[in-house]
């Protein structure tokens, strides 16, 4: 569908691009982000992106040309939106232990794949995953492009409490536990990375429109990783690698 420019108040406009979860829909998002946030206008104060949305949010009293003459302007960027792609791809390399201890779901999706467990890490490892947009929590991230075969539905009854670091399936995607918190997902294993940490700057590392890479450790290389990744100068393995086209 053609981009749409809703009000949603007056210091906020939403451009929509679509009624799915799809990765070239998402593109266009990530793109308008890109452009907005490289040429911030006046009053400019975030963007919000969701899996095929971008909420835009400003300062109404410091926008110059006017509320209906910005909406316009991001109406034409939207559009042109739909040509403009990263040419690089930012990539979060995740470690990850799935033994039993950090997995207590993973048989589970094992059976209904109808594979082993070491398979499922294999699988769950093999594909770099991308990220739609973050939400429920800080820095929660949701991730598309997992192997289809993976896919499984989420608990019944979800949990109350999940350990922050937890990697979890939930129907065809994959994410992370940045804190405690309840959830329903199917826990596969854990990093020992922080991915929220409010003292921290930039408190979340994993942005949306980046790719995570699981990358599997035992328990002793996820307890030596742990300790790094609580220091206060500590930083994450991002790599910047050339955009390919990704299917699923």
């Amino acid at each position: 569908m053609n981009p749409r420019v809703l009000y949603t108040g007056d210091s906020c406009l939403v451009v929509e691009f679509g009624n799915s979860i799809d990765m070239e829909i998402n593109a266009r998002v990530q793109a308008l982000r890109r452009e907005i946030e490289s040429k911030p206008f006046r009053g400019f104060i975030e963007t919000v992106p969701t899996y095929r949305s971008l909420t835009v949010c400003f300062d109404p009293l410091r926008v110059p040309e006017g509320f209906d003459k910005l909406l316009l302007r991001l109406a034409e960027a939207a559009e042109k939106s739909e040509t403009a792609e990263a040419a690089e791809r930012k990539i979060l390399v995740v470690p990850t232990c799935y033994e039993e201890d950090f997995a207590p779901d993973i048989e589970k999706v094992a059976v209904n794949a109808g594979i082993t467990a070491d398979e499922v890490v294999r699988r769950h490892s093999a594909r770099d995953c991308y990220c739609y947009m973050l939400g429920f929590v800080p820095g929660y991230s949701y991730l598309g492009g997992m192997d289809p075969s993976l896919e499984t539905p989420r608990l019944k009854e979800p949990r109350e409490k999940i350990p922050a670091g937890s990697v979890a399936i939930g129907g065809k995607q994959t994410g992370i536990y940045p804190i405690e918190s309840p959830g329903g997902w199917n826990l596969i294993g854990k990093t020992p990375l922080r991915l929220f940490d409010p003292a921290r700057i930039p408190a979340i590392f994993l942005e949306a429109g980046m790719w995570v890479r699981f990358v599997p450790i035992d328990a002793a290389e996820f307890e030596k990783t742990a300790v790094l990744a609580a220091l206060p100068d500590w930083k994450p393995d991002i790599r910047a690698e050339t955009a390919r086209k990704e299917v699923g």
